[in-house]
């Protein structure tokens, strides 16, 4: 029986997410709709069905959107080609691309303009990895594992530089990471860790609490990277791990032999659905949750200036 909670922190909601969902809800009260929004603006079940009932229109290209109108691109970032055709079918273009992905796109060209071949760990078909790619095509290419890390053979060994998705296991990139280095001793890195801060955070809080439960649940959707990675880093910790989208997706059987429970989210999951699953456990018996903080975040972004303009304009922003 389930006697103990542990509830990992930092958890949900990221300062990249917070002002991706921000941008949306924002441009509902400042533009005439439909809004449409390019893919899913973060990968979350609950938060999109949301955005969906306000009325939002989620397409998978900018080809969908009538000709003059509104899109926002996703916290994942999207390619010149992409930015390309929006501007062909003149639509007004929020950008809620998450200032942490931009600072990757940005390594990529200047790596590119110094000549460099880019090695990009991360996953394949990810948006995030989609629009990176897209910004020096013919001059990038994708690694997910040291296998495909060992197999690489760049144009010129002398001249390769390394970047990494941000979403991605802090341990897996290191791993890769650490072959590539051998393999080339010139690889050219960036200046600082393109995994982003709330990625190693929530993966140092899983660490954390997998130390001490039985079992952990991670609340997160299928196609969330960060999720993802949760699930693996508690699992590699010790633990046993189970990916949910909420507190309907809980098996009991998952919980028989378990005395300590962690409880961990995604950046894109929110809070209110980490609460939902315990108070499911509060009404099963369970009195003691203890919070388990490895480190406090401060950090915030400022809406893009498309938006930052309107709010200005309006005296919402100074």
């Amino acid at each position: 029986m389930i006697q103990k909670l542990l509830l990992a922190k930092p958890r949900g909601f990221c300062a990249g997410v917070d002002r991706a969902i921000d941008v949306v809800n924002a441009s509902l009260e400042l533009f005439e709709g439909p809004i449409y929004v390019r893919k899913e603006i973060v990968h979350n079940k609950h938060v999109i069905d949301s955005l969906a009932k306000k009325g939002v229109v989620f397409v998978e290209s900018a080809e969908e959107v009538p000709e003059g109108g509104l899109v926002i691109f996703s916290a994942h970032g999207v390619s010149p080609e992409v930015r390309a055709k929006a501007a062909e079918r003149k639509l007004k273009v929020v950008d809620a691309t998450c200032p942490l992905v931009t600072k990757v796109h940005l390594e990529a060209l200047r790596f590119a303009r110094d000549g460099r071949f880019i090695i990009l760990v991360g996953h394949e078909g990810h948006d995030e990895v989609i629009g990176t790619m897209g910004e020096v095509p013919g001059r990038i290419a994708l690694v997910g594992s040291k296998e495909e890390a060992e197999r690489i053979q760049p144009p010129d060994p002398e001249r390769v530089a390394v970047l990494t998705q941000t979403t991605l296991g802090v341990d897996d990139a290191n791993e890769i990471i650490a072959v590539l280095r051998r393999r080339f001793p010139a690889l050219a890195v960036p200046s600082s860790d393109d995994i982003c801060y709330a990625t190693q955070n929530r993966q140092n809080a899983v660490k954390a609490i997998a130390r001490q439960a039985e079992l952990v649940l991670v609340i997160g959707s299928e196609n969330s990277s960060n999720s993802k990675r949760l699930k693996e880093v508690a699992e590699a910790s010790g633990a046993r791990a189970h990916l949910i989208d909420d507190v309907s997706m809980i098996d009991p059987e998952w919980l028989e032999g378990t005395t300590v429970l962690g409880i961990a989210a995604g950046a894109s999951a929110p809070e209110h659905l980490v609460q939902q699953v315990v108070e499911y456990f509060r009404d099963n018996g369970v009195r003691e949750v203890e919070e388990i903080e490895v480190i406090e975040e401060r950090i915030t972004f400022r809406p893009p200036p498309e938006l930052s303009h309107e709010l200005i304009e309006r005296g919402s922003l100074r």
